[in-house]
């Protein structure tokens, strides 16, 4: 892989890892209701989790889709109903009291298993893999995957800062409701490109 093209792969993965989307919804939630330091481990979980799965699918899982198309559809409907049961939970997590302390944020490792049912982590790592890693050898699968972990915690980091800047103007209960329904709404609209024929 030449320096251009690894700045170009460096970009593509910016953009696509700042940009609105499902990861960044859940981060501008917990930011807001949790706070930054107790977000941390789901930003490492985002970052990492994501870097291993693009690592996987380069290497050899994209073929089961090559192979098995009626795989990616599976895949599809089974993201698509965690993405609502998710966005459901988001609606439904502000604190009784109205406190933004109250019940946990997402771990780490719950946040890396989230990229296996995140369409929009599929959807930017096979289109990364295809175009940055098209010989699918160990060493460039591995330059993207690389990448997208050094670039992915800077990005999703703006959204937690965002978020936790948000806690401010969510002290009352209706507010913090409010601002979690409207989360649990961008969450599902964020499925949108993903139900596209």
């Amino acid at each position: 892989m030449t320096y251009d093209i690894f700045l170009a792969l460096t970009l593509f993965a910016f953009v696509t890892s700042a940009t609105p989307g499902p990861n960044n919804m859940m981060l501008l939630a917990s930011g807001a209701n949790f706070g930054f330091v107790r977000t941390i481990p789901h930003m490492f979980g985002i970052s990492l989790g994501f870097g291993l799965m693009i690592f996987l699918v380069g290497i050899g899982l994209m073929q089961i889709f090559d192979t098995y198309p009626v795989s990616r559809t599976i895949l599809t409907i089974v993201s698509v109903a965690y993405m609502l049961w998710l966005a459901w939970k988001i609606a439904n997590s502000a604190a009784p009291e109205g406190s933004a302390t109250g019940g946990t944020p997402m771990t780490f490792l719950q946040a890396a298993a989230f990229q296996w049912v995140n369409p929009k982590a599929w959807s930017m790592g096979l289109t990364a893999i295809t175009l940055y890693a098209g010989d699918r050898s160990v060493w460039s699968v591995a330059l993207v995957a690389l990448a997208f972990m050094i670039v992915n915690f800077p990005s999703v980091t703006i959204w937690v800062v965002l978020g936790r800047e948000m806690r401010r103007f969510l002290t009352s209960p209706a507010r913090l409701r409010a601002f979690n329904w409207g989360m649990a709404v961008l969450l599902v609209l964020s499925l949108y490109p993903v139900l596209l024929p």
